[in-house]
């Protein structure tokens, strides 16, 4: 994956997104990929994700992961279809909370819940995203980027 370059307009608000050739954004559940270079300017309001914090639905493959697409959905869908996501991703982490040892685990999955409910989505998909090594470890998967 190609870098991204993300960095604060000279307006309010407004945010300078620069992206490859190939780089993949999700906005407000619509997925975008770039054939050239490109530099944006977001100006509004707008729910989207970029590069690798999309995670594509083959690749959920552990617990956090799965709970990282539901939360992802929920982040960038429409307002009619985040209930049900967001009911999607709240079962898999409570779920996972229930099955896991790991009282770390289980504190990370209470921390996002509350972010996700919240609609602090972003942050609780990067805390959700800590767990990834643990289930790779635990279900002796390969991580991100091994082959």
């Amino acid at each position: 994956m190609s870098a991204e370059k993300v960095r604060r307009g000279s307006g309010q608000g407004r945010l300078v997104i620069e992206l490859r050739a190939g780089d993949k954004l999700l906005v407000n559940g619509a997925s975008l990929q770039f054939k050239t270079r490109t530099t944006m300017l977001v100006s509004n309001h707008v729910r989207f994700l970029f590069g690798r914090q999309i995670m594509e639905p083959e690749d959920a493959t552990t617990p956090a992961r799965r709970i990282y697409l539901a939360m992802q959905g929920a982040y960038v869908c429409d307002d009619q279809e985040r209930p049900a996501l967001v009911q999607t991703a709240r079962a898999l982490t409570e779920a996972y909370i229930a099955a896991t040892t790991v009282e770390g685990a289980r504190q990370a999955l209470r921390l996002a819940l509350a972010e996700m409910e919240a609609g602090e989505f972003w942050s609780a998909m990067r805390r959700v995203r800590t767990l990834f090594p643990h289930d790779d470890a635990l279900l002796q998967q390969p991580g991100e980027g091994d082959a």
